[in-house]
């Protein structure tokens, strides 16, 4: 701090001291009178035993700036006017309560960030265990056949989590899987539609209802059923298979794999035979018609 901003409180304080003089006064610089001034010549003299002239109160104490510090020995008789022996005295102890009081202001401060830095941390635990709870947490989805709200079959149907682009199949009991409450799950089968949840969107979700495939049913029934109209099922295969379908057959015992294309499948389809109720299909895709284009079956 300068001597001149030292001078600014050195001012202030004559005119406090002034006030306690003279109560009625409530002003400042900028308001003091003429007779203010007679009043404070008055007053040092009395207090001080010293002479200050007007022109040198409105020099020094009436402007809002002072451009250079007044002389010292002038300083030193508004000090003792103040309570203190000289200017330095003055000085030294206004220097060091302004010290003391930016210590005690730093002290605070440095609390201050304490406890919010500790907040932050408490918060940042909270968060993080909060989020360690939800993950943690887990609940059930019940699976259901659209139509028929048939229970949902574990061997055909499957159910995985999808995590970081991994997917981790999880078991489906009594038609009912259970899953963290933030979880994404994947539920698809050859007999019906996939279908994707996101729990962390959809927290709400208790039931997932699964939409049939409906060409995949008609192809079980074709396998498993003793229908003999094999027109009907000529006609009925031409329609829901794609002209460029490739159908793989795994064989039992690690014995590789039959291919049949579309002709070659559906010979095999129209005639029922005890060989072809043993086919389970396994995978089903379709074309942007809608159509099936690829098949795959296992030998029970």
């Amino acid at each position: 701090m300068t001597d001149i901003e030292v001078f600014y409180e050195l001012k202030k304080s004559v005119l406090e001291h002034y006030k306690k003089r003279y109560p009625y006064f409530d002003g400042n610089w900028k308001s003091f009178s003429s007779q203010d001034i007679l009043n404070l010549i008055d007053d040092v003299q009395e207090n001080t035993k010293n002479s200050v002239s007007e022109k040198w109160i409105y020099t020094h104490l009436k402007p809002e700036t002072n451009e250079k510090l007044p002389r010292k020995d002038m300083l030193d008789i508004f000090s003792q006017y103040v309570g203190k022996e000289t200017w330095n005295e003055y000085k030294f102890v206004f220097l060091n309560q302004t010290k003391k009081v930016q210590k005690k202001n730093k002290a605070p401060s440095k609390t201050k960030y304490w406890i919010l830095g500790f907040a932050i941390i408490v918060l940042f635990l909270f968060l993080f265990w909060r989020t360690k709870q939800s993950e943690n947490k887990t609940k059930t989805i019940e699976l259901n056949e659209k139509y028929s709200n048939d229970s949902i079959s574990s061997q055909t149907t499957k159910a995985f989590v999808v995590e970081d682009s991994v997917l981790t199949e999880i078991a489906i009991e009594n038609s009912k899987i259970e899953v963290k409450e933030n979880a994404k799950v994947i539920v698809k089968g050859p007999f019906y539609e996939e279908r994707i949840v996101d729990l962390q969107k959809t927290p709400e979700i208790k039931k997932v209802v699964l939409e049939p495939n409906d060409y995949a049913n008609i192809l079980h029934g074709f396998i498993k059923s003793d229908i003999k109209d094999w027109q009907t099922r000529k006609e009925q295969l031409d329609k829901i298979l794609d002209e460029n379908v490739e159908v793989i057959v795994m064989l039992q015992n690690n014995l590789g794999a039959e291919y049949f294309n579309k002709e070659e499948f559906s010979q095999k389809v129209i005639i029922p035979t005890p060989s072809l109720k043993q086919l389970q299909i396994v995978e089903i895709k379709k074309n942007t018609e809608n159509k099936i284009i690829f098949i795959r079956l296992v030998k029970r």
